[in-house]
């Protein structure tokens, strides 16, 4: 492998020109289509194949394709005080007109002169909208209609409001667009601040950033592609772009780094760049690798909002990958010397440093191999009192994650809204209007005998009446028959939301003990509750009931990866643990800030009363798959300094002294990343954030710079165990071998 990355490096240094120019074409072809992303995808892909609401919606569209999804999509019209009646008619005439611009949303007459009717004598309308019995193309529907009616602002003296979850669903992607948008504009100036310090030049800190973008708008192609074969959540373009950014940075940073280290020590350009790709380019392959097969596990939960999440989020990882072995080197062999530290940028960083930790270092501030000092003194301290510095510092992780022990988690869009957005609001005029919740619960009847039997019509008025007799429910509507008779629909509409605990208790209560219990199921028919509360409630089933399988994939997988790079068994397993560790950590803290609510109202943070269920399996992979990295590296560089001398404890300390300073930069950088997201996007989005944000801080820092090496003090030479027949069998992978550096007098580096 280090071969073939040195092939691959010669390769780019002859043909640098031509290589740059595949690039630039590719980026030119993909920009017009990465603008046409969002086009195709969709708010929906949250249905769960196989489920109970799975079944009812079959149902609804093969037997009720006319009516069955009349009441999913819902407007509120309220006027202003001295609108006239002449308005009030225009402007159900207005809905009638966008209502009729979308293909599969229909405005009756009846419900067009009810509305007026409800304008002229409450002051307020509630409407029904007919809508396709299809969940996603109720929501895509929603889009357009949001697109042209723009609910929440009046228009001729009344406002238009719309409901319903699908409504709310449109309208989160509308606002996680916007997010998007915003976390973009801001995390590329942080990050690039970031860089300017770390590596004192203009063109080292463009680098990274460039990869960074390349990689995000080629991804943004390949979901436009991808998006016209297949169903693509539209939240796939938040996490490509929160991935992307960050992994590209972080990919970069380290060959870039790994190139700057080799020049300094006397090797001429060439060599240092086979140097870097040979070491630290397969270092990032075989990390991002890692990444990827993480969230591959998250294909294990079928359903296709999440797994589209996840492809996202694979493609802008393997792009990435790419981009910091092929397109990194040729930039690095275009710029020459300028990727090294000199001009305004280095005279500025370093003004800062000299007034700042330089005054305050002491002499002998750097180890013998040109490494940092403070690090080896630093590990030198942890790895005398290991026993001490792991009690504390997985003490410390283990208290952070004692609220995950009551974690709780729900799926919902109405919960995501500030309260003074259209969507909320149009929720509390419709509960104000005393119609309920927007969404109702529907049961589907089948009865071999036909609905008209005597003793199947009592059974159905019965369990009617029942269920209209339960606390959770505003009122039900009559049973409608299919055309052959053996099917009936019964729409029940809860006094909540349909995201909302009672409403989601109600279909349990259905499920479980109400119908079950009934005297048509007694008769032998079948009765089974969909619709879009009995929808969230299945997927969160389907997503917990699947998170034992998604991280034993996860772990199983790490495990053997690290075991090929590391051969060894033990620090396999204690990365594994750690990175545990750290996630656990992370969902404590998320758990304190969006389920405890601790934080309410400080930096924009708002309690929803549970962790998003989507959110659960997504943090879980991309936490672990970026611990993976910075694992990778470190060890790989301790492996090399053990390979060379046999100390354990000189290799440990040398190892973390000179990848510490670019994991710590490398962290910094990706935590930056996700806290952008974390102040700009809605509850759901600033889970991802802060949780990604708050893994990474902690591997960074408790997890590599004191568990690691006070953990690998007390294991000796069992760190690097593996039993003699299966280190035949591994295949050598020669990630980091050692190299010697270029002797006094060698060759500066070339100036090209």
């Amino acid at each position: 492998m280090r071969a073939s990355a040195r092939k691959l490096s010669a390769f780019v240094g002859r043909h640098r020109w031509a290589v740059g120019g595949v690039w630039l074409l590719v980026l030119v072809a993909t920009l017009p289509l990465a603008a046409k992303q969002t086009e195709n995808l969709t708010g929906g892909g949250f249905e769960v194949p196989g489920s109970e609401s799975a079944a009812v919606e079959e149902r609804m569209q093969e037997r009720y394709s006319a009516q069955a999804g009349q009441n999913s999509i819902g407007a509120v019209l309220r006027p202003s005080s001295d609108a006239t009646t002449a308005q009030l008619a225009a402007a159900v005439e207005r809905l009638d007109e966008s209502v009729s611009g979308v293909e599969t949303l229909t405005l009756t007459a009846e419900a067009r002169d009810a509305a007026v009717n409800d304008l002229e004598r409450e002051g307020i309308a509630v409407v029904s909208i007919q809508a396709s019995p299809n969940v996603s193309e109720q929501i895509d529907a929603a889009v357009e209609l949001r697109e042209d009616l723009d609910p929440g602002t009046a228009s001729g003296g009344v406002t238009p409001y719309l409901v319903g979850q699908p409504a709310a669903w449109a309208g989160l992607q509308e606002l996680s667009k916007e997010d998007l948008e915003s976390a973009e504009a801001t995390g590329f100036p942080i990050v690039a601040l970031i860089l300017i310090t770390a590596f004192g030049s203009l063109a080292a800190a463009a680098l990274p950033l460039a990869l960074g973008f390349v990689a995000v708008i080629v991804t943004g192609a390949v979901i436009y592609v991808l998006s016209l074969s297949m169903e693509m959540s539209v939240f796939v373009t938040n996490m490509a772009s929160m991935i992307g950014i960050g992994v590209a940075v972080d990919y970069s940073l380290f060959v870039l780094a790994r190139y700057r280290e080799e020049v300094r020590a006397g090797r001429p350009a060439d060599e240092a760049r086979a140097a870097a790709l040979s070491t630290s380019g397969l270092a990032v392959a075989f990390s991002g690798l890692a990444v990827i097969i993480s969230l591959a596990g998250i294909w294990m939960v079928d359903n296709q909002a999440l797994r589209s999440m996840a492809l996202g989020a694979m493609v802008v990882v393997a792009i990435a990958i790419i981009a910091a072995i092929v397109l990194l080197p040729t930039l690095i062999s275009l710029l020459g010397h300028r990727v090294e530290a000199g001009g305004i940028a280095w005279r500025a960083t370093r003004f800062v440093r000299r007034h700042t930790v330089e005054r305050r270092r002491r002499p002998g501030s750097t180890a013998p191999d040109g490494s940092s000092a403070f690090w080896q003194r630093w590990t030198e301290r942890v790895m005398r009192r290991p026993v001490l510095s792991v009690v504390l510092s997985a003490g410390t992780l283990l208290v952070l994650a004692i609220p995950v022990l009551s974690m709780e988690t729900g799926t919902g869009a109405l919960s995501q809204f500030p309260k003074d957005h259209d969507v909320t609001v149009g929720v509390e005029l419709l509960a104000d209007a005393g119609g309920g919740g927007a969404d109702p619960v529907r049961v589907v009847a089948e009865v071999e005998n036909g609905i008209e039997a005597p003793d199947e019509a009592s059974a159905l008025g019965a369990l009617r009446s029942e269920i209209a007799g339960d606390r959770a429910v505003s009122r039900v509507t009559d049973w409608q028959p299919s055309q052959d008779g053996t099917t009936a629909l019964l729409d029940v509409f809860p006094k909540g939301a349909g995201d909302e605990e009672p409403t989601l208790a109600l279909v349990e209560r259905l499920r479980s003990e109400t119908i079950p219990s009934s005297d048509l199921v007694a008769l032998g028919a079948t009765a089974q509750v969909g619709g879009e509360s009995a929808r969230i409630l299945d997927v969160r089933d389907l997503i917990s009931g699947s998170m034992w399988k998604i991280l034993l994939f996860i772990l199983g997988l790490s495990f053997v990866m690290l075991t090929l790079m590391l051969r060894s068994l033990l620090l396999p397993l204690k990365a594994v643990i750690m990175n545990l560790l750290s996630i656990g950590a992370a969902f404590g803290v998320l758990v304190v800030v969006f389920q405890w609510g601790w934080f309410d109202g400080f930096l924009g943070f708002e309690s929803t009363g549970a962790l998003d269920t989507i959110n659960v399996p997504l943090i879980v992979a991309v936490v672990f798959g970026l611990s993976m990295d910075y694992e990778v590296f470190l060890l790989s560089r301790i492996r090399e300094r053990y390979e060379k001398h046999g100390d354990n404890r000189r290799a440990v300390a040398e190892g973390l002294a000179s990848s510490a300073p670019t994991i710590s930069s490398a962290a910094l950088i990706m935590t930056a990343v996700f806290t952008v997201f974390v102040f700009t996007g809605v509850p759901s989005i600033k889970e991802i954030g802060l949780g990604n944000a708050v893994a990474i801080a902690l591997d960074a820092t408790l997890v590599r710079l004191v568990l690691v090496p006070a953990t690998m003090q007390l294991m000796g030479k069992w760190n690097w165990w593996i039993p003699a027949w299966l280190d035949k069998r591994l295949p050598h992978l020669g990630f980091e071998e050692y190299e010697p550096a270029a002797k006094p007098g060698s060759p500066e580096p070339a100036r090209t």
